[in-house]
């Protein structure tokens, strides 16, 4: 064989080489935008909880976003919306005379909507992973009232962070008692600033 097929062979294997590797670095971009899309400041979280490494992080947003898949995650019907709507008002309004005990009774009434939506309630940083997939901004709430609510339960917070802690809840409440919708979670994002104000 002559010397230059062997050269024109090894340029189209160059060449091959090179079209691979901009195509996975291509996707691994994309896949990287999709995931901050979808999760906002959850990716942000996410990455830092992996050391800083976002290989590590997206594999676990993947991996939660997989898991969110298998579930059988339903919309409650018009009757347990109304019931636990009101069940949350007879909750915001011991909040007044007892401010620790709301936040438990509001606690354990988003764990019980979560558990009627489908979603598995046995442990919590299961259950934020779980809920960071369909509401990615406001699951840094979710997080900040248990942290508060496991304080509360201590002695260790006062009545104001407790009433953020009530808020927080609320946020959340009201998202998981949303008829089902089939909208992108990261417009979230509107809730958990109004939350945050």
């Amino acid at each position: 064989m002559p010397i230059w097929v062997w050269i024109v062979i090894a340029a189209a294997v160059v060449v091959a080489a090179v079209v691979v590797i901009v195509a996975l670095m291509t996707a691994r971009r994309k896949r990287t935008e999709r995931l901050k899309e979808r999760f906002g400041p959850e990716y942000d979280r996410t990455v830092t909880a992996a050391g800083g490494e976002p290989g590590v992080a997206e594999k676990e947003l993947a991996a939660r976003e997989r898991q969110r898949d298998k579930l059988d995650i339903r919309a409650l019907s018009p009757a347990a919306r109304q019931g636990f709507a009101q069940r949350w008002r007879g909750v915001q309004s011991a909040f007044v005379d007892d401010p620790a005990s709301a936040l438990v009774q509001a606690d354990q009434l988003v764990t019980e909507v979560m558990r009627e939506r489908g979603y598995p309630v046995e442990d919590f940083d299961q259950r934020a992973a779980d809920i960071s997939v369909d509401h990615p901004t406001i699951v840094q709430n979710y997080r900040a009232a248990h942290d508060i609510h496991l304080s509360s339960q201590r002695g260790d917070v006062g009545t104001e962070q407790q009433r953020q802690a009530f808020v927080h809840y609320r946020a959340l409440f009201d998202k998981l008692l949303e008829p089902e919708t089939h909208k992108d979670p990261s417009q979230d994002t509107e809730t958990a600033q109004e939350t945050r104000a």
